[in-house]
């Protein structure tokens, strides 16, 4: 059995004020080919589907499609504010090495 990702109260929050006052757009996050190391993140509004991992809170939902799934096994999306900007991050255990950038990495 996969063990789920799972989604910060900080990072349900951020989604939910950049929902304020529109229809809600789930959060789509997944793992694609390329990158610097490997494998990338790409994280973006999308619509679920129906073979989707929807996650939820604060009203919001966070998708995970089933391919990337095992990639973001155990792993924690978070949003981090910082003088470089702001953005939703994924802290993944099964990382082995990750660029400065933290959207690529390999496994």
């Amino acid at each position: 059995m996969i063990l789920p990702p799972k989604v910060t109260p900080r990072a349900f929050a951020r989604l939910a004020a950049i929902n304020a006052g529109r229809d809600m757009r789930p959060l789509r996050v997944a793992v694609s080919g390329g990158g610097c190391s490997g494998f990338q993140y790409e994280i973006d509004f999308g619509t679920p589907a129906p073979d989707d991992l929807v996650l939820e809170g604060e009203g919001q939902q966070v998708l995970i499609d089933p391919v990337s799934l095992p990639f973001l096994a155990g792993a924690s999306i978070d949003f981090s504010e910082e003088l470089i900007g702001a953005r939703f991050v994924v802290e993944n255990p099964n990382a082995t090495a990750s660029c400065g950038c933290g959207t690529s990495f390999s496994v």
